[in-house]
């Protein structure tokens, strides 16, 4: 009897399984989603009011166009990012390469040094750049240059102090893209007789490309993101879109708010679809080296 009644409760057992699993992807997808989901359906609203929907509306992207404010600080959160990344993966890529490819006396405490940046909280490392600005007399002197037909007036001190953070990121990315490559390609482009920089060029930097990729893409990610670094670093008077979004959300959360978090997340979207792209391209180019070879 126990026997006939233990089988029956594995059986039941067995058929709600995948129910109670299907169930909790469902609410934790929910959970995760939902409100996004009401963030890009309220952006739409006729409304001010952000708890009731009055009818569809674009009038919100229209006046988010006309604001001038916003606009400035879209172009100096798109110039820090894009210069940030642009100096945080080249210098990140030779530290990776240098760090997994060669042995050097305080590799340990250097190797360990990279890591911080992602360790310790965003708050500290802002104060301790904060700190370093006013003590170095770099100070938050502006540098004044042309952006898509825009002039910006963009601190060195912010773009330092994205690069500084966004370094540590990269570093790890292509780390894991390098232990991960067979070296034997490396060995057999030397046996076909191409110098050390044919090879890199050929074989080598094809292969880390799908990290390179996501290294830059994560650091241009979270430049155009940062806000306590660029809060803390940037002085008076300069602002990006999150220091902006900030300033304008004291004020109660508005239309506008949900327009613009609405863009940030269809320029995501592109983003992760670049990705994408990119690592099938780069998958099929390592093919056609190892074929090649």
């Amino acid at each position: 009897m126990s026997a006939a009644r233990s089988s029956s409760e594995g059986r039941m057992r067995a058929r709600l399984g995948p129910w109670a699993l299907v169930i909790y992807g469902i609410l934790a997808f929910a959970f995760l989603y939902l409100p996004i989901i009401i963030v890009v359906i309220f952006s739409f609203n006729d409304s001010r009011s952000t708890a009731q929907w009055s009818g569809f509306t674009m009038r919100w992207y229209q006046e988010l166009m006309g604001d001038d404010q916003i606009l400035l600080s879209l172009w100096n959160s798109l110039f820090v990012a894009v210069i940030s990344t642009l100096i945080a993966t080249v210098l990140g890529t030779l530290a990776a390469l240098g760090l997994e490819r060669y042995t050097f006396r305080g590799k340990l405490v250097v190797d360990s040094a990279f890591y911080l940046p992602i360790i310790i909280p965003d708050i500290a490392m802002a104060i301790m750049l904060l700190i370093f600005f006013n003590t170095s007399g770099i100070g938050f002197e502006p540098w004044r240059v042309s952006f898509l037909g825009t002039r910006l007036a963009v601190p060195y001190s912010v773009i330092i102090g994205h690069v500084a953070f966004n370094i540590a990121f990269v570093t790890v990315v292509v780390r894991a893209r390098l232990a991960s490559m067979d070296m034997t390609l490396e060995e057999a482009a030397s046996d076909l007789y191409a110098n050390s920089w044919q090879t890199f060029r050929r074989v080598t930097l094809p292969i880390l490309m799908p990290g390179i990729l996501g290294g830059a893409l994560l650091a241009f990610t979270l430049s155009l993101d940062d806000f306590v670094i660029t809060f803390f670093t940037s002085g008076a008077g300069f602002n990006t879109l999150p220091v902006r979004v900030f300033g304008m959300i004291k004020r109660g959360v508005t239309p506008e708010i949900n327009a613009i978090s609405t863009l940030m997340l269809l320029a995501s979207f592109g983003l992760i679809v670049f990705s994408i792209l990119s690592r099938r391209r780069s998958g099929s180019d390592e093919e056609a080296i190892q074929f090649g070879l």
